[in-house]
Formats: structure tokens, sequence, C-alpha cells
């Protein structure tokens, strides 16, 4: 998962994600109502495994290996706040977002100038249609590579184009992606 991907992540949600693997195992038995046999289906383990892995006798506990936590971690964000994550899309999609990064950005222009790419902090009002086209891209599998081409864009148009009222035509530089921020609402 790429920076622009986890700040979209991160402007969905209003509470963290459980950090622990148990806080995270006890989330998934709560949203199955204690079944560690759908626990076990969802992850792909035995339910014997999910048993072991929660039970609070002393020497009977085995902790789940790399591979689970990293199955126990995605079946804990795919189901973190569902209804919370619609609300703040269709608001983002609506309103616009604010986004906040640090990348290589500006124009593809002469070495000196000061519209040369060069890392730069950026803030920008953006409007809903870059949100809808962001969320389209990232439903239909698109990667961080289109995701950047999409920010570039609507960058472009905004910070160094105003809006289109100046520099047209110009080919807009926008990588070396180090964090990617969005502000809903």
């Amino acid at each position: 998962m790429g920076q622009i991907e986890q700040g979209l992540e991160r402007a969905l949600r209003t509470r963290p994600v459980p950090s622990s693997t148990e806080a995270r195992l006890r989330f998934l038995l709560a949203a199955y109502r204690g079944s560690t046999r759908k626990v076990a289906a969802v992850l792909g383990v035995s339910q014997r495994t999910v048993q072991r892995w929660v039970t609070m006798k002393p020497g009977a506990r085995r902790p789940p290996g790399p591979t689970q936590v990293r199955a126990i971690e995605e079946a804990v964000l795919a189901r973190w706040q569902p209804r919370v994550r619609a609300r703040r899309r269709a608001q983002a999609e609506a309103e616009g977002f604010v986004f906040h990064t640090r990348a290589r950005f500006g124009f593809a222009a002469a070495a000196g100038s000061s519209d040369d790419p060069r890392v730069r902090w950026i803030t920008q009002d953006l409007p809903g249609e870059v949100a809808r086209e962001l969320f389209a891209a990232r439903d239909s599998g698109a990667g961080e590579q289109q995701q950047t081409v999409i920010l570039a864009r609507a960058l472009g148009h905004a910070y160094f184009r105003a809006w289109g009222r100046r520099a047209h035509g110009l080919h807009i530089a926008f990588s070396d992606v180090e964090f990617a921020d969005f502000s809903i609402g």
C-alpha cells in the first residue's frame, strides 16, 4: 500500500484501528458475535487455531505467526467503521478535501527556474471531482502511479495554474511522495 492509499484510508477513519494483535482478534470476535468458527473461516485457519490464539489458560495460548498477523490486520481494516467510511467518502466526493503532501513537484522547466521540480510542502484544497476520480481509481484496482497522475493533474491545475488562470500547457512533474494526507470536512 502506497503513501496515497494510506492517506486515503486514514482520512476515512475517525477512530484508530486496534494496534495489537490481541485487540484485533477481540474486534473480529465481537464482529462475528464470538464465533471462533466464523473468524477462522475469514482468516483461512482452523477453528482450533483461533481458540489457541484467544484462550486465557496459562501455557495453552499460542501467538499467531507473521502470515496470520497480516491476515488478521487485513480482516480488521476491511471491517473497521464501514458506515463512517461511506459517510466520509460521500462527503469528500460532494464537498472536496484538503490535500497535504511533501513530494517532488513542479513543472518540467529549465534547471534553476522557480518552477523546476523540487521537494515542496503543499497544502491545497481540491474539489469533489478529484475525490470521485481517486476513489474510482482505487476501487478499480489502480496502483499508486495512477493515483499520482490524478493528483498531479489536480494539483497542477489548482497550485501552479491558479485554477486555469496562468501557465497553460506546461507539463507537471509530481513524484517521490514522502507523505500524503487528506482532510475531509
